[in-house]
């Protein structure tokens, strides 16, 4: 649905990025330093770079200038580790079109995400998940089993979501605590069994024998991928 640079030297955080923005139909490159990312978005021309200040080799908001300069219709999302109000002024008037300071929820960067795509003109809210008789609509944050609405709570639903960016990929329950949105610090990881049994009574024709969230013994959950 849209070309999208995510300039972020850490590993781990970048690929997570990259599997929710591919999650919904996005086609991403990833760049882990400053001279790279210009390098990639110079040849790529997305329409939205997610950009880290804190970048080795050159400095994101020199990465931010660049591009602004050269690419103006290009988006720009900062993402950095510094609060203080000059940072977040400054990025903003080099023409980030957004700031978002970490750390932040999944959840809250997508929004970002979706809202900066609707105001250079590309809709992100068809974005959908399907597998069997389950429909997540991640757009409007709706699920429906057969056709039929189910209500869930804004954590079941972040668990769902969560699960669903890659169906078939086993995620523990320390991994759903931090990349579902809802979760403090101090949750326990008996808390994700809860909502998981809630989860099940809702979308599973029989909750004791799950279709669609699966227990992996002694891993955690997954997605089915059929």
């Amino acid at each position: 649905m849209a070309r999208i640079v995510v300039a972020e030297d850490d590993p781990k955080q970048a690929e997570l990025l990259r599997s929710y923005l591919e999650r919904d139909g996005h086609v991403v490159a990833v760049a882990h330093d400053g001279s790279v990312a210009i390098d990639e978005v110079r040849t790529r021309r997305p329409d939205l770079l997610i950009l880290d200040v804190m970048m080795p080799r050159v400095d994101g908001l020199d990465v931010c200038r660049v591009i602004k300069a050269e690419l103006p219709k290009t988006a720009v999302i900062m993402v950095t580790a510094r609060v203080a109000d000059d940072d977040q002024i400054l990025g903003l008037d080099l023409g980030a079109d957004d700031y978002v300071t970490k750390p932040y929820s999944i959840r809250q960067l997508m929004a970002r995400v979706r809202a900066v795509l609707r105001r250079v003109g590309i809709d992100e809210s068809t974005a959908t998940t399907t597998i069997g008789g389950l429909h997540i609509d991640h757009g409007r944050c709706e699920v429906r089993i057969d056709g039929t609405a189910v209500e869930l709570t804004p954590r079941e639903l972040s668990i769902l979501e969560a699960l669903a960016v890659r169906p078939g990929r086993v995620m523990s329950r320390q991994q759903l605590l931090t990349e579902a949105a809802g979760f403090d610090h101090y949750a326990l990881e008996r808390t994700v069994d809860m909502h998981v049994v809630n989860l099940r009574r809702k979308i599973e024709r029989d909750p004791a024998q799950p279709r669609y969230v699966l227990t992996v013994k002694g891993r955690g959950y997954k997605l089915a991928e059929t």
